[in-house]
């Protein structure tokens, strides 16, 4: 297996292109948009200068790394040759049934399709393609070149086979695969998920602020970043989408996304993404500041109102 591609070059897909361009696999980077592939280029060559400035890489590294990737506004010219394709694209059913339809039809017939996807069925994103034996999840998290756990879906009809190529190939990339089986939200967000909007909904009813509730779970319970911080981190609209599928999933409604949740992705306050979530987010700055919309709220927590 030695071309990879990946499809989308946001947060995620770029993080996972520079990921196996540093294990010296051929990396085919696509996204319709020329200007969205540049900038994905120029983060991924940001952060290879920051792993030389911790040491971790020589500059010999980064250019064996940048020479390994090569990117394409065309599925069929960036796909055609692949061993595997991930699909990192939007958190949307019907725009990944429809790459994985294209895929089906442009890849060569050992090609594994894989799926970035954080809660969308592997089984159903399998069910469109005339391979449903290897097609797969693979769930990197972000930030990719950092994080070490990827989260692997096996599909219904994902064969023995392909899941023991893809969690040898996520070791060989010095990732840590954890196996799941295909459920609405997998393992990672169908715990994580209900932690976030009980967060949200503890904020909502006036339980705590913003800063209060973040702060009881990172130094209560050990958590590197509170939940309202992480979910500003993962994207807002990205929470949502994911607790819709864990809603409609399960018919369940412990799953059902926090009205305030609702109506900040309405609004366009997306977290880190929009520059404004539960914290205001400007460039160049590393302090947490509350969105002036909680600091009420935060404010009364404190006086103990």
């Amino acid at each position: 297996m030695k071309n990879i591609t990946v499809i989308g070059s946001g947060t995620m897909g770029n993080g996972i292109a520079h990921v196996f361009a540093q294990n010296n696999y051929k990396v085919s980077l696509v996204d319709v948009n020329e200007t969205a592939l540049k900038k994905a280029l120029d983060t991924i060559a940001k952060n290879l200068d920051r792993q030389i400035s911790k040491g971790q890489l020589t500059e010999a590294d980064k250019t064996n790394t940048l020479a390994n990737l090569a990117t394409f506004t065309q599925l069929k010219d960036g796909a055609a040759n692949a061993d595997l394709v991930i699909e990192a694209a939007t958190e949307n059913m019907n725009i990944k049934l429809d790459i994985f339809r294209q895929l089906d039809e442009i890849t060569p017939t050992h090609c594994i399709l894989a799926s970035n996807t954080s809660s969308i069925s592997i089984t159903k994103i399998a069910s469109v393609t005339k391979r449903p034996d290897k097609v797969i999840g693979m769930h990197f998290m972000n930030p990719v070149p950092v994080m070490k756990l990827v989260e692997i879906i096996n599909g219904y009809k994902t064969s023995h086979e392909v899941t023991e190529t893809i969690m040898i190939l996520s070791k060989a990339i010095g990732k840590v695969p954890a196996l799941s089986n295909d459920y609405p939200g997998f393992i990672a967000n169908r715990i994580l998920m209900p932690m976030i909007n009980e967060a949200i909904i503890s904020l909502h009813e006036g339980v705590g602020g913003v800063h209060e509730i973040d702060t009881v779970m990172k130094l209560g319970m050990a958590h590197p970043m509170g939940p309202l911080q992480l979910a500003d981190f993962i994207g807002l609209d990205v929470c949502l989408a994911i607790l819709n599928v864990l809603h409609d999933g399960f018919g369940n409604p412990k799953y059902a996304p926090c009205p305030l949740l609702v109506n900040m992705v309405t609004a366009g306050n997306l977290g880190v993404k929009s520059g404004e979530g539960f914290y205001k987010y400007t460039a160049g700055s590393k302090d947490l500041v509350v969105s002036k919309q909680f600091a009420k709220i935060s404010a009364a927590a404190a006086a103990g109102m």
